[in-house]
């Protein structure tokens, strides 16, 4: 694997790839990387000829009371596993790289943030989209990989990549799961063994609504307090628990149609997010 830390190093390789007529494939990451993670590099290899993962903790896209500081890195271990599959480069730019002294920019969506986890983390969908813009342009691939776990930056980011007309297409990698149906994320190393236990609640209710939803349920206000109450009942705290259009996000008054249930908890200090389609 070639291990890249500037914008030039990664274009040189990419362009060197592009001369022999090779496809690229981009899968965006913060590290910490688990099978979740893997399961994007996999998919990645059957849709082009290169693989190319980025690595970086993105500064931009955290708000002044989270987790940045904490967030965990494990570039070694990262490495070790990215060995064993198909991963032709790295790209690990540093903060002062990615964001160079009076740095002014900024790539803002108007609507698709301003729902869900927008409402409470307002900086984050900015700094995902200045991210991966920049990282676009640095990797010039022909796909990128997302995770459906994360189903709003998903949608932030098809929708930035067809109004900026960037020369990439996104592809979707549905989420992985544990046996128990939580949704793998870097975050679950911070639960605690008895909070571990309650976590798959939130897949449970989201599995238990989409079945109401089959069965003919089409009150999503029903259906939402219903599953408040189960969630609650494991000791979360619910910041949301949405049935949106999955197109613009927006709340369904009446489910007649495909729609997604998302929700986001928190379990002590630790933030869980997930979604199923319904």
């Amino acid at each position: 694997m070639i291990v890249a830390s500037t914008a030039d190093e990664i274009r040189k390789q990419v362009r060197e790839w592009r001369v022999s007529g090779l496809t690229v494939a981009l899968v965006p990451t913060m590290g910490a990387l688990h099978e979740g993670h893997l399961s994007l590099v996999r998919t990645a290899s059957k849709v082009a000829d290169k693989v190319v993962v980025s690595i970086f903790v993105n500064p931009t896209q955290f708000g002044p009371n989270e987790d940045f500081d904490r967030y965990p890195r494990t570039f070694d271990a990262d490495l070790q596993q990215l060995s064993n599959l198909q991963c032709d480069a790295i790209y690990a730019p540093t903060a002062s790289q990615m964001y160079k002294p009076g740095f002014q920019t900024s790539v803002e969506l108007a609507q698709l943030p301003q729902h869900l986890c927008g409402l409470g983390r307002p900086v984050h969908f900015g700094g995902v989209a200045l991210v991966v813009s920049k990282l676009f342009i640095a990797c010039e691939p022909d796909f990128a990989v997302f995770g459906e776990k994360d189903f709003q930056q998903v949608r932030v980011i098809e929708q930035m990549v067809s109004d900026l007309d960037f020369a990439v297409k996104i592809v979707r990698s549905p989420t992985v799961r544990e046996p128990d149906g939580l949704a793998l994320s870097s975050r679950n190393r911070y639960l605690s063994q008895e909070q571990r236990a309650a976590a798959p609640v939130l897949y449970e209710t989201l599995v238990s609504m989409a079945k109401s939803i089959e069965a003919g349920a089409s009150d999503p206000k029903a259906l939402i307090e219903h599953g408040i109450k189960l969630i609650s009942a494991k000791g979360m705290e619910v910041e949301y628990l949405s049935i949106v259009d999955p197109i613009d996000l927006e709340d369904v008054e009446l489910v007649t149609g495909p729609v997604r249930i998302l929700v986001a908890a928190r379990l002590g200090a630790t933030r869980l997010i997930d979604n199923i389609a319904a």
